[in-house]
C-alpha cells in the first residue's frame, strides 16, 4: 500500500474522534421549530425553488425519493423526519463552538433552530460563533448577533424577524439543564 494512503487511513479514526455528537434538543426547541417550519405532508416549493416536505426537510429531488416514509407524510412521520434532520444541525453547533462556551438546553436549542434555518456553513462562519469562541459573554453576543439574521435577498423579512424573536425568547429562558460543552 502506498505510504500516503496508509497515512490517510491512519488519520480517519482521529478525524472521526475529533468530531463531537451534539446532544438532542429539548421539547421547547422542537416546538419552536415546528411553529416556524409548518407541517406540509406533500412536496412543495420552499419559495426558493427547493423541493421541501414535512417540517422544512429539503428533498434531493421533486419526488422526495430520499425520504424513507410514504407520501403524503403524516405529522408523525414528518416529526420523525425532523428528528433525523436536526441531528446534523446539533452536531454543527456542538462542533463549531469551543469547549469554554457553556450553554444550557434552551440556549443550545435556540442556536440549533437558527442553524436549521440558515445552514451549518453560515452558522460556522458567522461573527456570532467567532465572538463566542473568543470568550465574549454568551448572552450579550447572542442578543446582539441573532437579530441581524433577518434578511432575505437583502430585505428584512417579517417571518425571520419573528423567528429570531422566538429564538431569543427561548435562548433567554433560564434553564438548569446543561447542554454544552459535551465530552467527546
Amino acid at each position: 500500500m502506498h505510504s500516503s494512503i496508509k497515512l490517510l487511513i491512519a488519520t480517519i479514526p482521529a478525524l472521526a474522534a475529533s468530531a463531537c455528537i451534539g446532544p438532542p434538543v429539548n421539547q421547547a426547541t422542537l416546538d419552536l421549530l415546528k411553529s416556524f417550519e409548518k407541517f406540509v405532508g406533500e412536496v412543495y416549493d420552499d419559495g426558493y425553488g427547493n423541493p421541501t416536505i414535512g417540517y422544512g426537510h429539503l428533498c434531493a429531488d421533486w419526488s422526495c425519493s430520499d425520504i424513507p416514509f410514504p407520501q403524503p407524510l403524516t405529522e408523525d412521520t414528518a416529526s420523525q423526519l425532523l428528528a433525523g434532520d436536526i441531528v446534523g444541525f446539533q452536531d454543527d453547533v456542538t462542533n463549531a463552538l469551543a469547549d469554554p462556551v457553556t450553554l444550557d438546553d434552551n440556549q443550545y436549542g435556540a442556536l440549533v433552530s437558527w442553524t436549521y434555518n440558515i445552514g451549518g456553513g453560515a452558522m460556522g462562519s458567522s461573527s456570532l460563533v467567532e465572538r463566542l469562541n473568543e470568550g465574549q459573554d454568551v448572552v450579550t453576543v447572542v442578543n446582539e448577533e441573532l437579530p441581524q439574521w433577518n434578511l432575505v435577498d437583502g430585505v428584512v423579512s417579517d417571518g425571520l424577524v419573528r423567528r429570531r424573536e422566538a429564538e431569543l425568547a427561548l435562548f433567554n429562558t433560564p434553564s438548569d439543564v446543561g447542554a454544552l460543552p459535551v465530552a467527546c
